[in-house]
Parts: C-alpha cells; structure tokens; sequence
C-alpha cells in the first residue's frame, strides 16, 4: 500500500523516510520551478546530512524517450540508490521510466525489450491537483514523435507527499486544467466499462472531494488545495483500476493543435461527451446493460449532491462554462486531423458506442463549427 508522508514540521516525515531506507545518493528529478517551492529548501538542506541530491531537469512537456536516457545515465554516474520526483505528470512520467528502465539493456531501446521489476525507492511529491500519476502504473513518453504508453504496476511510486505549498504560485489557468483533469478522471472512470465496485468508490469519493472544495480550491486556500491533492490521488487510483475512456482519447490532439493544457483539452471533450452519452444510452458497450450504465451515471450525480444524471450533467456543463476557459481557434481543415488522430480501439471502454461519424459530430460540437 502506497505510503502518504505529511509535510509538517520541515518535511520531518520525509526526511524519516529517507534515514530509514538508508538511501545516501538521491536522484531528484523536477522542474526548473522548484527553486520557488519551499520544498527546495529541504533538499538543499540534506547535505549537512550527508545524503547527496542529484537534480535531473531535462525535461519538455511532452516528455522525451530521450530524457530517461539522459536520467538513468545521471542516477548511474552518481551512484543513486533512491528517486524522488517533484513535479507535474509530464515530470513523474518521466521519472517513472526511469526506476522501470534501471536495470535493462541500454545497448537495446527500452521500450523494446520486457521490464524487469526493481526495489528501488521511488518517493513522489506531485505539485499540481490533476493528473493523479502517483498513483497509477501509466507513463506517457514520445518516441520518434509518436506518443507511447509505458505500464507497469511497480512504476507506482511507494510514498507520496501532499503538499498544498506547492499549488501556492500555480497560475489560475492551470489551477483550472488540473482540477478538470482530476473530475474528469473520476467522471470517466466512473463510467468506463472496466469499472467496479473499487474503481467505482473511488471515483466516487474524488468527485465528491473535487466538487465540494473546488471554490475554497479557485481561492488558493490551504484547505481547498490540500483536498484537491487527495481527489486527484483517489481520482488516479480508480483510473489505475479502469484506464480512461473517449474522453481521454479524443483529446490529445485538442492539446498539440491548439496549446490547451491537458486537463482543458479533457474537460472540453467531456463537456461534449456527458450528453452525447446520456443521449444514446441505448447504444451502451457494457454487457452489464443499460440500467447498470444509467446507475453509474446517477452514483456521478449523487458525488455532485444532484438528484439524477440530468442535473449532474448540467452542472459539469455549467461548471465549465463558469470556468471561463479559452476556446480554441479551430478551423474547418482540422477536423479530419482530429477524427484520425483518435485511436478507436481505445474506444471499447466507453460506455456508449462511437463511430467514425459519433466522433466527427463531437469534435464539431466540442468546436463550436457547424
């Protein structure tokens, strides 16, 4: 079970951690942007304890297969015997690959070959309330410019760190991203085929725990941010057990044609795909049938404190809409990049079917081009 390390007292539960597992050489890997987290200080403090950190920050926001190279050789040159990562799910993506890929043939791509499970501690401390990565075996990397998804169970860091200092200097625009990305998770995750009964408490739980602290969260209070950490874990930890449905696969390239951040690309797809769901509850994929599809939409609406999935749908509508969130400047010509850029086996998880000409109809309504 994954351990949860409190910040209190100078990060006193993470420094326990560290002594106790008898790790002297620490692999930071992390953002430029940790030079502004309280957090930097602790690890510029370890010295005079003698345990060494050594910070890998090669990283882009679509991260690299070339990056975990560059990582694994610094974790080896240094002598590393423990990874910690601070930072978004692009950051612990990467950092995830790198404790998988350890042990392998570097002569031999990685992704090649078949992963060979390690002990080495792995800690994250994830700076934003979205994509719940610490808890889930998923790990998106780009090899050759082509989008890669690297699972393993024992890619799921084995202590966590909550702290809501980190959300402090986060701009409101991904505040916003975050957040959607951590609801639509459990939303999707909710609704998947894959669900049960876990997936769907968890789900559950970090619905309930997005909606009900969401204004306190917009207000950068202490309270509404360390909240917002937890549903975004719980929300990974029920994605963990189900993987996304269309919502995730008809976004991605909502990201790289229009610069959305990813949970905006997720939370736009969603606003189109709630109704479309509730409107064709008839064409459903789970064998467990339409009133099991209908009874997962009205579990969503009872996290929402709403009477039925009608209202809860108009709330998660309404709610992106208060959010005020840019609208992509698309054009007629992208939507066949859009439409092809979907990978429609990924679509057997969601709960209703979609074709060709379903995902066409969204993207037009996701887009606003008739």
């Amino acid at each position: 079970m994954q351990v949860i390390l409190s910040k209190e007292n100078n990060y006193q539960d993470l420094k326990d951690y560290i002594v106790d597992k008898n790790i002297n050489n620490i692999l930071l890997v992390c953002g430029k942007s940790i030079s502004k987290l309280k957090i930097n200080d602790f690890f510029n403090g370890l010295i005079k304890d003698n345990i060494n950190v050594y910070r890998f920050d090669d990283i882009q926001p679509n991260p690299l297969y070339e990056s975990i190279e560059k990582g694994i050789e610094v974790y080896k040159k240094n002598n590393c015997d423990a990874i910690i990562t601070v930072g978004g799910g692009s950051i612990m993506d990467i950092a995830k690959c790198i404790k998988l890929f350890m042990h392998m043939d570097n002569s031999i791509c990685y992704l090649d070959q078949e992963i060979i499970e390690n002990d080495i501690p792995f800690i994250a401390v994830p700076t934003t309330a979205g994509t719940g990565s610490e808890a889930t075996k998923y790990a998106i990397i780009y090899y050759n410019k082509e989008k890669v998804t690297v699972t393993h169970e024992s890619s799921i860091p084995e202590a966590v760190l909550f702290d809501s200092s980190v959300l402090d200097t986060l701009p409101l625009y991904q505040k916003k991203a975050t957040m959607l990305d951590a609801l639509c998770h459990a939303i999707e995750s909710m609704w998947a085929v894959k669900a049960n009964e876990e997936s769907q408490k968890y789900a559950y739980e970090a619905i309930k725990l997005v909606i009900d602290n969401l204004d306190a969260y917009l207000d950068n209070k202490q309270l509404g941010n360390e909240n917002m950490l937890k549903a975004a874990n719980i929300a990974g930890k029920a994605i963990n057990i189900t993987s996304t449905t269309a919502g995730h696969a008809m976004c991605y390239k909502l990201t790289g044609l229009y610069g959305l951040a990813h949970g905006h690309s997720v939370g736009l797809v969603v606003s189109a795909l709630f109704p479309y769901i509730i409107n064709h509850l008839d064409d459903y994929n789970d064998l467990r049938g339409k009133d099991y599809l209908i009874s997962s939409l009205n579990k969503i609406a009872e996290a929402m404190n709403k009477n039925n999935y009608i209202e809860a749908c108009d709330f998660y509508l309404n709610l992106y809409k208060k959010l005020d969130m840019p609208d992509p400047d698309a054009k007629e010509s992208d939507f066949d990049i859009l439409v092809n850029s979907v990978n429609m086996s990924r679509l057997s998880n969601n709960p209703v079917k979609l074709d060709e000409e379903a995902i066409r109809g969204l993207y037009h309504n996701i887009l606003d081009i008739k």
